[in-house]
């Protein structure tokens, strides 16, 4: 056996060799990584480290001693060009690395926009590197005019750290209103109000025709005709899974690198996990684009490559930060038919019902609804309506009954 080798250097990546190692795994690990850092945190990119209140060094999940002590090989700042299923070898340059065993955490990539819609200009970014947020850094003057394609949490991150920094904000969605693919229209409203109280302009039902300036953005033409002058774009408008390697090489693709319940893809000896993996989820096949499901895919699928069998529960969990508000969010609400609100003012929490079945909950500076509602959710529990919007209700008791 010539050992694992992990492609893709992020947080399913790291949380997947550590894991190995955690297990008893003495043999060969070498992760490999196109960008230059070690493996470090990203969401920190559109918030903490955006605002300079993180400095470089803590967004790193371990440190370069740990991956020495550890003995796993991390080659960086060179992208895995080629992927050979027969010789059971990868190409990083003009040099082949044979594998016993192979994972994929690839991860994703930011949409950008269309270069016809004039998403080639300086002046127009994204946030989804330490390289991207470094370019923009210097954008960040206060009164500086920014332009926000895309009101989801990105998007809104970004919007929040920009009116900290006195910018004048303008964030458009094409959607009817922010957030809408992912939350209630209750969450949307509680959004809104909260980036509008800051000053920023958001704009729903409002698309972007096409950006204009000469070299540089200067401009935007929205979907209305309404002509704005700005002095920097990011976007904000989704990702896609990382899977050309995995594509050139034959693996099945299916809105991600297809796996079974183990991680396992249709080449026996290659695995995937994060944001580039789709596998199957209650009679459906789906695709997490989380932290959470990065390191619990990961150490399943490490368990996995070591012969355990055992098969991956997704538990989606996420978070958001904007301004002083801390969005946490338990669940995949895809299918809800209503949505029963707890609370009120700075601390609320909306909980997503199909039927009697709790399917995910929104809580907003509310831990203790978030930390409940998660634990029911994972136990297969649906609490009483009446029991959640009564404020005087202990609904730490429903973890007992």
């Amino acid at each position: 056996m010539s050992g694992i080798i992990i492609v893709g250097a992020g947080q399913a990546g790291a949380s997947l060799a550590t894991k190995l190692r955690m297990l008893g795994y003495d043999g060969a690990i070498t992760m490999i990584g196109e960008e230059p850092a070690p493996p470090y945190q990203r969401p920190p990119l559109s918030k903490g480290y955006l605002l300079g209140d993180m400095r470089l060094e803590r967004l790193c999940l371990r440190s370069v001693a740990f991956w020495e002590e550890q003995k796993v090989t991390l080659r960086l700042g060179a992208p895995v060009t080629a992927l050979d299923r027969i010789a059971k070898s990868v190409r990083v340059g003009s040099e082949i690395i044979p594998y016993g065993k192979l994972a994929l955490t690839t991860g994703s990539r930011p949409r950008r926009l269309p270069a016809a819609s004039g998403g080639e200009l300086d002046g127009v970014y994204t946030v989804r590197t330490i390289a991207d947020v470094d370019a923009m850094a210097p954008e960040f003057q206060k009164g500086r005019r920014l332009l926000i394609v895309g009101g989801g949490y990105v998007g809104l991150e970004v919007a929040a750290v920009s009116a900290n920094f006195g910018l004048q904000v303008t964030l458009i969605e094409m959607a009817p209103r922010i957030l809408q693919r992912v939350a209630s229209p209750a969450t949307s409203d509680y959004v809104r109000k909260l980036h509008t109280n800051h000053g920023v302009k958001i704009l729903e039902n409002t698309g972007l025709d096409r950006l204009t300036g000469n070299g540089r953005v200067s401009g935007a033409i929205l979907s209305d005709g309404v002509e704005i002058a700005v002095d920097f774009v990011v976007a904000g408008v989704g990702i896609t899974p990382t899977v050309l390697l995995a594509e050139e090489a034959g693996l099945d693709i299916e809105n991600g690198i297809r796996t079974d319940d183990f991680g396992q893809t249709s080449d026996s000896s290659i695995w995937a996990a994060g944001d580039c993996a789709s596998f199957p989820y209650k009679g459906a096949r789906i695709r997490l684009e989380s932290v959470g499901n990065a390191i619990d895919q990961a150490e399943v699928v490490a368990e996995n490559m070591l012969g355990a069998s055992k098969s991956y529960e997704a538990k989606a969990w996420f978070w958001s930060d904007q301004y002083d508000v801390k969005l946490q969010i338990a669940g995949l609400s895809s299918g809800y038919d209503h949505v029963v609100t707890r609370g009120d003012g700075d601390a609320v929490s909306f909980w997503y019902y199909a039927g009697d079945k709790l399917l995910a909950i929104d809580a907003i500076n509310d831990a203790r609804a978030y930390m409940v509602g998660k634990r029911l959710i994972e136990m297969g529990k649906s609490p009483d309506p009446v029991v959640i919007v009564n404020p005087a209700a202990d609904i730490r008791m429903l973890l007992k009954s």
